[in-house]
């Protein structure tokens, strides 16, 4: 078999055979990494998942109907509503999106609070005038991607907490803080992975047995017990944003550990390669080696490895605010409402308050499939 046959089954097994065997040849380890990737179809769903969360996230002031915080005394438990986009009038059909408005009643014997459908609608509108909100602090709008008509009106797309909040507002505005801390807590955690990882694996000797015992003492502590003494050791009282920043640290405890090991070995491997060795004879600097010529040729491995422990993040997040013992309200996660959700008037007068658990699992199912799509992508030459 010659070299144009193996380059051309190569740009075969990359990316449907879209690409020539001279584009195999020249194309940089990023080109080929990408051609690989996009051949992974759930690697690719996960990464529109992905990108769909943390844009809402971002824009949670936007795509809110509501206030996260705007309660409706007289619409505790309220279940959800289905929106209708056609509606039929005297004057014929109309493409109008709207909700059945409801009555709520009190049952006598049971004192059941229930909802029953009227004659009436609640119209809608898209980017409509809504309560006014301040657009990632900076500056104050009122524009809605879907709200009512009238702004005295209120819909429930998936229902109404016991304080009649609205819970597709709550989950829009909790998706901010519990995707944000799992990248939070990656960056933390790759910092020190890298950082530790890679002088252990380029010094060796003594600096490397010494980070390894530190690295083995961490992982020989039961990760879950740490997590909660930890966070149950923090001042009720702390604000919201030092809570916040301290559960991160928390979270990101064990994460960096495995990436250290991970940094470690490639280094020790690396360390002795003739462009290593020619770099220090050329009397380049220990720092521009570690970081210009050693973690470039581990970035695909690194991305990897981050992008699969965000969602450990998450659900470290979500059981420690589950629990009562990470953050609390006011502040609003997934935890946090998942917590909201735990005794049994809600499970069952309101079933829909585990819609948080949802987008947790939604969640970590997109990073779990695109992590598996990087982590085959670093190796494109691969079957």
């Amino acid at each position: 078999m010659t070299d144009q046959t193996i380059d051309t089954e190569t740009a075969t097994d990359l990316d449907g055979g879209d690409h020539s065997a001279n584009a195999v040849a020249v194309a940089s380890q990023w080109q080929l990494m990408i051609w690989k990737f996009r051949r992974h179809k759930l690697a690719m769903v996960g990464f529109f998942i992905i990108v769909f969360l943390y844009s809402i996230a971002l824009f949670a002031e936007l795509v809110a109907p509501f206030s996260p915080h705007d309660y409706n005394r007289r619409g505790g438990f309220h279940p959800p509503q289905m929106i209708h986009f056609i509606d039929q009038t005297d004057d014929g059909w109309n493409l109008k999106p709207y909700v059945i408005k409801t009555k709520r009643k009190r049952n006598s014997i049971t004192l059941a609070t229930t909802y029953t459908p009227t004659d009436d609608k609640i119209y809608l509108e898209f980017f409509g005038a809504g309560s006014t909100y301040k657009m990632w602090g900076l500056f104050d709008a009122n524009t809605r991607f879907l709200t009512t008509i009238n702004p005295k009106e209120k819909f429930y797309l998936l229902g109404a907490d016991r304080l009649g909040r609205d819970m597709f507002s709550r989950i829009i505005y909790g998706a901010r803080l519990s995707l944000s801390i799992g990248l939070v807590g990656v960056v933390f955690a790759l910092v020190l992975g890298l950082s530790l990882g890679g002088i252990s694996g380029y010094f060796g000797g003594f600096t490397d047995t010494v980070i390894q015992r530190l690295v083995e003492f961490v992982l020989s502590l039961p990760a879950i017990p740490v997590w909660l003494a930890l966070a149950a050791a923090l001042p009720p009282t702390w604000p919201i944003e030092i809570r916040y920043f301290v559960i991160t640290l928390i979270v990101s405890l064990v994460g960096w550990t495995e990436l250290a090991r991970v940094v470690r070995g490639r280094f020790l491997a690396l360390r002795h390669e003739d462009f290593v060795i020619a770099a220090r004879l050329d009397g380049v600097s220990e720092t521009r080696i570690i970081f210009r010529h050693m973690l470039p040729s581990l970035s695909s491995h690194i991305i990897a490895s981050v992008t699969l422990a965000v969602p450990l993040m998450i659900l470290a997040e979500t059981s420690l605010s589950f629990l009562g013992l990470g953050l609390m309200s006011p502040a609003i996660s997934w935890g946090v409402l998942l917590k909201e959700a735990q005794d049994v008037r809600s499970i069952v007068q309101g079933p829909w308050l585990f819609a948080p658990g949802g987008a947790v699992v939604l969640t970590v199912l997109a990073f779990n499939f695109f992590g598996d799509g990087l982590r085959d992508a670093a190796d494109p030459y691969s079957n």
